[in-house]
């Protein structure tokens, strides 16, 4: 049908041939070759069908040459009468199983071109059947853009042998890894030791009252990573300006006063460390956006350009627009729309396969108990937002409620839910002029 439009499909079937060929003639080029391309790259059928069945066979260990690959075409159910002559074909045309990889380059850009085409045509059509306001057709029209850029899927069922391919790669991957967990180190060990860090496509909430520190510890994560990681960090604060976010990272970065900070009242050793704090950061790929009005396809649309992604954070959840409007809240409850936000983001996670750390008020429940101590009940506006949840870390100061408590800066980090490991209590201890964190050396309760 394109060709009767006047459209030419853009595919190479040499190149395809070339690489089946290759793999044919020297199978060791398999596990390069399945990094390059998809079986749905190849535009000619029979290609994709025999493409198909060595991966299969791949995946499961099995030997790869014509005679096995043609085997397995007859159980698979894509034999033809004339497969037998096409694999010959296939090794006589192609020149050498060396250039494999630039073969397999072609099939590649080929297929993005006919991916970029398709959804260039659906962007067309939706705009030209005028379905939705402008707004949210450039969001979808962005977020079919940016998965082709990810080279990955929009969608679709996957065969179950890719994903173990892929399952097995990031195992490989962990075990030649020098850390000791997957994710991104958050700076805190035994935080890390029991969530395993923060990984990509992880909707982690850190929730709290007022005055806990819930900012100050989504601070202290960020700059860890940002730091240590060498990936970008994007910061959505609605509640503080960019200012007061980066003197709170110079304090804690450089252990100086904050107040003294604010004041300028500072030694000649503290404006060598704040010098030294500022350079430090500087040297970091952190970003700030404050504006109070952002919603979550807003922070997405920006988080989508930034390259090398690491983490994003959000301060805080209640604070935020939802998704259709420009009026918080102005015709739906509140519960309803944190619901949709909690949801857009832990959507957004996935699609940017980055960690999403969000922050969260807790309702005042907890103040009418006598034991204190957050529960994932307490989640303010939303039972949802446990459910979207990964991770839910609740603060708790003990010495917040009772000024008598014995020491009134240690700080309970209560993991409520946790889908890597176990729930359980870590203790850390606040320091308020540096509105900071350190691990306290106490005993782990489970």
């Amino acid at each position: 049908m394109d060709e009767l439009l006047g459209k030419r499909v853009p595919y190479s079937a040499q190149a395809e041939q070339a690489v089946l060929g290759s793999i044919l003639i020297d199978p060791r080029c398999v596990p390069e070759v399945i990094g390059r391309v998809k079986a749905e790259d190849f535009y000619v059928q029979a290609n994709r069908e025999i493409f198909e069945t060595v991966f299969a066979m791949f995946s499961y260990g099995q030997t790869i040459d014509a005679v096995t690959v043609l085997d397995q075409m007859k159980v698979r159910g894509v034999w033809k009468e004339n497969s037998q002559q096409y694999l010959l074909e296939l090794i006589e045309i192609t020149p050498t199983a060396a250039n494999v990889l630039e073969y397999a380059a072609i099939v590649r850009d080929r297929a993005l071109l006919r991916a970029l085409g398709a959804v260039g045509d659906e962007i067309s059509k939706m705009v030209y059947e005028g379905s939705g306001e402008a707004d949210e057709m450039l969001e979808t029209a962005e977020r079919k853009i940016y998965a082709l850029s990810r080279d990955r899927d929009t969608g679709g069922l996957t065969p179950v042998a890719s994903v173990v391919q892929r399952v097995f790669e990031n195992i490989s991957e962990a075990a030649e890894s020098e850390s000791a967990i997957p994710g991104l180190a958050t700076g805190l060990p035994d935080l890390d030791r029991a969530i395993l860090g923060l990984n990509g496509g992880d909707f982690a909430l850190i929730a709290a009252r007022p005055g806990m520190g819930k900012t100050s510890i989504a601070l202290n994560i960020a700059r860890h990573i940002g730091k240590t990681s060498g990936k970008a960090v994007a910061i959505f604060s609605l509640e503080m300006s960019r200012e007061q976010l980066v003197t709170r990272l110079i304090s804690s970065e450089g252990l100086v006063d904050g107040k003294k900070l604010q004041t300028g009242r500072l030694t000649e050793e503290e404006w060598g460390r704040v010098y030294a704090a500022a350079s430090v950061l500087s040297g970091t790929d952190i970003r700030i956006d404050d504006n109070p009005s952002l919603t979550v396809a807003a922070m997405n649309a920006q988080c989508r350009r930034l390259k090398n992604l690491g983490l994003i954070v959000i301060d805080y959840l209640q604070l935020m627009q939802s998704a259709g409007s420009g009026n918080a809240w102005s015709n739906e409850s509140r519960t309803t729309a944190v619901s949709d936000i909690s949801r857009a983001m832990k959507i957004m996670a996935k699609e940017l396969n980055v960690p999403v750390l969000c922050l969260s008020q807790l309702s005042r429940a907890n103040t009418q108990r006598t034991d204190k101590r957050p529960m994932l009940s307490d989640l303010r506006e939303s039972g949802a937002i446990e459910q979207d949840a990964d991770v839910v870390v609740a603060l708790h100061r003990e010495g917040y409620y009772n000024p008598e408590y014995e020491n009134p800066n240690e700080v309970e980090l209560i993991i409520l839910k946790n889908r890597r490991g176990e729930t359980g209590k870590l203790y850390m201890m606040w320091l308020p002029e540096y509105t900071s964190f350190m691990p306290l050396d106490r005993r782990h309760e489970e």
